[in-house]
């Protein structure tokens, strides 16, 4: 069921205009790597809009330096090579909304171009929606949270190293997930 035409209820995202809280947020993510283990990382600048009227939308936008995996020498790598974020060249990595989907019970699916180092594919983000605890006198505010799934590869991150026991170094699904708490009409 469109967003639109959804009624008012714990899992939906009211009307009116909302702005990602981003010290409430995170945006996150997950890879594969030596095979068996994972490299959990995220993003620390960010911002997002979520807009429920005539015709829902959802954008965010991240500064791809902000990446942050727990290892300075890897970071700078990710940060600065061309076989991976090239910051320099592509400082920001964006989402646009296509459509929203209300299915119910809280669940809410958002299609959307995710824009990265020059490249944009198609993803969606499934999740749920809901309302976020504010205390007495702070905006109203709703939380969401989504997940997706992408191949880096359809974005140009295709540097990989053989392994002497077989396979590659990183796998090629990454996990994204985001925590997002959002203030109606941008108050934060």
């Amino acid at each position: 069921m469109p967003l639109t035409d959804a009624p008012t209820r714990a899992g939906s995202i009211p009307d009116g205009e909302w702005s990602v809280e981003t010290a409430r947020s995170s945006v996150e993510f997950t890879l594969k790597h030596f095979l068996f283990a994972k490299v959990h990382g995220r993003f620390s600048d960010f911002k997002g809009r979520i807009s429920n009227g005539d015709v829902p939308a959802a954008s965010g936008t991240v500064v791809a330096a902000s990446i942050e995996t727990d290892d300075s020498v890897r970071d700078q790598h990710l940060r600065e090579s061309p076989d991976f974020f090239d910051v320099a060249s592509h400082p920001e990595i964006r989402f646009t909304s296509t459509g929203i989907e209300d299915p119910g019970e809280g669940q809410i699916v958002i299609n959307g171009t995710l824009q990265m180092r020059g490249r944009s594919n198609e993803i969606q983000l499934r999740g749920t929606a809901a309302p976020f605890a504010s205390p007495a006198g702070e905006p109203e505010r709703i939380q969401l949270r989504l997940r997706a799934e992408i191949d880096r590869a359809d974005f140009g991150l295709t540097w990989n190293q053989k392994l002497d026991t077989g396979g590659a170094l990183l796998g090629n699904r990454v996990k994204i997930e985001l925590e997002l708490v959002a203030a109606r009409d941008g108050a934060r």
